[in-house]
């Protein structure tokens, strides 16, 4: 009977999009970005700023490493409208990890979107997916596209 409720939930969770918990905290999304990067690269005119090479980003409680950052600035206000990051991202929140191929964090909006064989692991439990949401503000995720997960039912 066990399997069957099992089977049944992954069943579900594979066809749907799942909502779960992503990191210990609530993240501050005014608290300062810090990057670091072996290279860096300036475009004054279009207002963004290319980080390359062992890109290291944290923000409070939150790190985010990959190989490609692209920085976009505000065009009226000073500070960071978003970053790009890409070539193969991981995102690292409390106990929590995720990876993917790309990650995109919107400051405003307080969310990172993770598309590309996105993987999260929470301990011993890991799920799959297209496309991961986070919303910071609450510490919630949303996967969505081919979700998959493996349960654990006891000490295995």
């Amino acid at each position: 009977m066990i399997s069957v409720v099992l089977s049944l939930l992954v069943g579900q969770v594979s066809a749907q999009g799942t909502q779960v918990a992503f990191g210990t905290i609530q993240q501050d999304t005014t608290l300062p970005v810090e990057v670091t990067a072996d290279n860096l690269s300036v475009d004054q005119s279009s207002g963004t700023a290319i980080f390359t090479g062992n890109v290291l980003i944290g923000q409070g409680e939150m790190r985010l490493s990959a190989p490609r950052v692209l920085v976009v600035y505000r065009a009226t206000a000073e500070g960071i409208a978003r970053l790009e990051a890409t070539g193969g991202v991981t995102l690292v929140a409390g106990a929590d990890a995720a990876e993917a191929e790309r990650a995109d964090y919107s400051i405003d909006d307080g969310t990172i979107v993770m598309t590309g064989n996105v993987l999260l692991t929470q301990g011993r439990n890991a799920l799959t997916a297209d496309k991961m949401t986070v919303r910071l503000s609450d510490g919630t995720a949303r996967m969505s596209g081919r979700v998959k997960t493996i349960l654990q039912t006891g000490d295995q």
